[in-house]
């Protein structure tokens, strides 16, 4: 797993490059909502690559098609521990305390985390 953080644009990007599993830079420019540059896109692609976190495979027509070679999951995880080390010195119960002062959470909300907490509780 790299250890390098997602810049917001690069997560963008992994986010449309993870829910299409296979990509041409033409893919994620139509993907994304907001107006970029297709030298952007691909720029943004080539430090992706750069950084370990997609790898660039065979042709489709003229262009390479490029697949994650990091998981959501992995990536997301770390870049959670970083912001719990980062802001809350490593504590998650600190980190999740934040979360649910500042932001509108629902009953749904909160039933999931007690049935997550539950599990997590169970498994221990």
């Amino acid at each position: 797993m790299p250890h390098n953080s997602l810049t917001p644009c690069e997560a963008e990007v992994m986010n449309v490059i993870w829910s299409h599993k296979a990509v041409t830079v033409q893919d994620v420019v139509d993907a994304i909502p907001r107006t970029l540059a297709y030298t952007t896109v691909m720029t943004t692609m080539k430090i992706l690559e750069d950084k370990g976190f997609i790898k660039r495979g065979e042709k489709r027509g003229r262009a390479f098609v490029y697949r994650a070679i990091v998981s959501y999951e992995s990536a997301s995880g770390n870049t959670v521990s970083e912001l719990a080390n980062r802001f809350f010195d490593g504590s998650v119960k600190s980190m999740v305390l934040s979360l649910l002062k500042t932001r509108q959470i629902t009953k749904e909300d909160l039933t999931e985390l007690r049935d997550a907490i539950d599990s997590l509780e169970q498994s221990k």
